[in-house]
């Protein structure tokens, strides 16, 4: 359950999920590119003062809940998740240029939904659920 943060002159708790897939829905996501991925979103997000609450991806989309501070754009950190991601996997993974021509592995979409406490299990179930189907 997300906390109640105390900022300066103000109290928050704000969190988002948010989805986006892979370009041309090619299922990559998997092995040491899941991996790689996982860990380069984690440092993505603490790099820049947000937290990822929960990830998983299945093999051509990912899913997170965010948990940020009131200052944060949702475009903002959700470029720097996409671009500084896609380019550290081509560098780590270059196979992966060879069904995604043009070096874009994220296709430029997103959707991105407020979680509120009511919806946070929900939430939280549904990510962590998304492999087994």
């Amino acid at each position: 359950m997300s906390k109640v943060k105390k900022g300066r002159g103000y109290v928050y708790s704000i969190q988002y999920h948010i989805v986006w897939c892979v370009k041309y829905r090619r299922k990559v996501l998997t092995g040491i590119v899941e991996e790689k991925l996982k860990e380069i979103l984690f440092k993505i997000a603490d790099e820049n003062g947000f937290t990822i609450e929960e990830f998983n991806c299945d093999q051509d989309h990912v899913h997170l809940l965010i948990d940020c501070k009131p200052q944060h754009y949702i475009p903002n950190f959700i470029k720097a998740l996409k671009g500084v991601s896609g380019r550290f996997i081509f560098k780590e993974c270059p196979w992966l240029k060879d069904s995604l021509w043009g070096g874009h592995l994220w296709n430029p979409s997103y959707f991105v939904a407020t979680v509120s406490e009511n919806t946070e299990a929900q939430v939280r179930e549904y990510i962590q659920s998304q492999k087994e189907k």
